[in-house]
């Protein structure tokens, strides 16, 4: 197969047992894929594309499973996480509302009333919870009481390009709250700067760099024994992705390996979306990392049921969405498609309340700080996911996800064939539950408060790198099956459902920053909001409205009882 490319005149950038890369120009692409590439002009961009289909020699029709990068392209994923700071701003001056002028938080739930707010939709409300550091959400979701470590596991990261001081603003990160730092040879990446490209189009190197932090942080504190090993993509384009992915199968680099990173299935956008050719690549990589007995967790997306509306007032989204879908690869039924909660701890010493589903509306402080407008608030963050009109129902979901939500697609529509329903499990990653991230990367070191499913992703990584020391150092695989079959169990919280649906008021919270140049950057926060997606009580067959798996699931624990099970 290589000297028809090079035979063509093209150059060979690398090569995998998935995929070789090639460089060349338009006469050598002509040569080798029997079509020339055009320019057009969409929407103002000029682009290029094939100007007929690829045709291949039949000597290699057999080997090869599609073509991608002829045609010009945008990115088509995106890390999933947003700082807290990016909260907007509002307009109320210092001591209209009676709110505290100095940035504020609650150690729990119902800590700290926010005396002097306006009254939002309750009577009374508490400033939301502070940032949560690796030691709280261990005793939150009983890690801590199985003194599970991760030991003998190895969780693999993946994300675009690398941060400069990974390993030691990692080792700062952790002692500064009291954990240890990283072991020598515990933590590894493969990073390769000189072949990073698309930096303008994928955010930039800076941009990646609080997403990685974000991921060995949470991988690290939830299973401190654990190695981490980054592999750093040359772009946030899907063909350096799936060669990161790749290589960690091809060298069986983890046992598990962690993604906090989707994106649209279906746009407006030239050359965003999914095409079948990358799918059937991704999924080459999965099949053969179930065989090797690797699991692949997912983000599940920040936006929703992603739809147009959601993105009208969305913080994460993608404004190019054509329809409310469930994004990719987190759908994809080969990998666990993590979603996102709203943790509540319910005292000082940090024991799990419970949780609400990842989904929330915000409300300014007026301006003479006497409410919150608009009230009901718009939808700012929410966890991703819902029923996918691509891939059929798998195996493990059948008998479980109710037929009423398979069989009901996200744009309303009856589907004749049960289809794939996502997130699979959820762990805390709303943005007012945010958790500590610190990072460098050539700036001086800060830390600040993130939140997305990008923390709900490796959290969970690390939960199941505790499950595996448990397992005796047996690694799940694909674990959906063993996840599905833990249904109704109490390895699993159910997620308390703070809908309108069960006739409860949102359950709300005061976010409260201080004064930001004479400006007081208070919000009110309603839980459980998503949009276009509403979590559903495993108990209950959920209303035909209803878009998320139930039950969406939150682990008590690492069980020792998953000792007992083996894929």
């Amino acid at each position: 197969m290589q000297d028809w490319l090079t035979d063509a005149g093209l150059h060979i950038v690398s090569t995998s047992d998935h995929q070789i890369d090639v460089t060349g120009d338009s006469a050598s692409i002509k040569r080798a894929f029997g079509t020339s590439l055009n320019q057009y002009q969409v929407k103002g961009q000029t682009l290029h594309a094939p100007a007929s289909n690829v045709v291949i020699p039949a000597s290699v029709a057999g080997t090869v499973l599609g073509v991608t990068g002829l045609a010009s392209s945008a990115p088509t994923v995106k890390p999933t996480y947003v700082p807290l700071t990016a909260v907007a701003k509002v307009t109320a001056k210092s001591g209209k509302a009676g709110l505290a002028t100095t940035p504020t938080c609650s150690t729990y739930w119902d800590q700290k009333k926010a005396t002097g707010a306006p009254v939002g939709y309750t009577a009374s409300t508490y400033y939301d919870e502070c940032s949560f550091k690796p030691s709280q959400l261990r005793q939150a979701y009983g890690i801590n009481q199985t003194g599970l470590t991760g030991k003998g596991a190895t969780i693999a990261i993946v994300d675009a390009y690398g941060s400069s001081t990974m390993l030691a603003d990692a080792n700062r990160y952790a002692t500064s709250l009291g954990d240890k730092a990283f072991r020598k040879g515990q933590y590894t990446e493969y990073v390769t700067p000189a072949q990073w490209n698309s930096l303008s189009a994928c955010q930039g190197a800076a941009g990646w760099a609080p997403e990685e932090s974000l991921d060995v942080e949470m991988s690290h504190g939830l299973a401190p024994d654990a190695n981490v090993v980054y592999v750093g993509a040359n772009s946030c384009n899907d063909n350096d992705l799936s060669a990161a992915l790749a290589k960690i199968v091809d060298n069986h680099l983890a046992d598990i390996v962690s993604n906090s990173w989707a994106g649209i299935m279906y746009s407006n956008q030239a050359g965003d979306g999914e095409t079948a050719t990358s799918i059937d690549a991704y999924e080459q990589i999965f099949e053969q990392g179930a065989v090797e007995g690797i699991t692949f967790d997912f983000s599940a997306g920040d936006c929703g049921n992603d739809s147009p509306a959601a993105a009208a007032t969305g913080a994460n989204c993608d404004p190019s969405t054509t329809e409310a879908q469930a994004e990719y690869p987190s759908s994809d039924p080969l990998v666990t498609d993590v979603g996102g909660s709203a943790l509540e701890v319910g005292d000082a010493k940090g024991d799990y309340k419970s949780e609400t589903d990842m989904g929330t509306l915000i409300s300014n402080l007026t301006a003479n700080g006497k409410g919150w407008s608009p009230l009901p608030g718009s939808f700012y963050f929410g966890g991703g996911g819902g029923t996918s009109n691509y891939f059929p129902q798998p195996y493990y979901q059948k008998g479980i996800v109710p037929s009423k939500l398979s069989h009901t697609l996200m744009t309303g529509a009856t589907s004749a064939t049960a289809q794939r329903v996502t997130p699979d499990v959820a762990m805390n990653g709303d943005l007012f539950t945010s958790v500590l991230v610190g990072f460098s990367d050539g700036s001086p070191y800060s830390v600040g408060g993130y939140g997305g499913t990008s923390v709900a992703s490796p959290e969970w990584t690390a939960v199941q790198a505790d499950a595996i020391q448990a397992r005796g150092g047996r690694a799940f695989g694909f674990a959906n099956p063993e996840i599905y079959d833990r249904f109704g169990t109490k390895d699993f919280h159910d997620i308390v459902n703070w809908t309108a649906v069960n006739g409860q008021p949102p359950l709300s919270a005061v976010f409260d920053n201080g004064l930001q140049n004479g400006t007081l950057n208070a919000a009110l926060v309603a839980f459980g909001r998503d949009y276009g997606l509403v979590a559903t009580p495993a108990s209950t067959t959920p209303p035909v409205s209803a878009r998320r798996t139930p039950p969406t699931w939150s682990p008590t624990t690492a069980s020792p009882r998953a000792a007992a099970r083996q894929v």
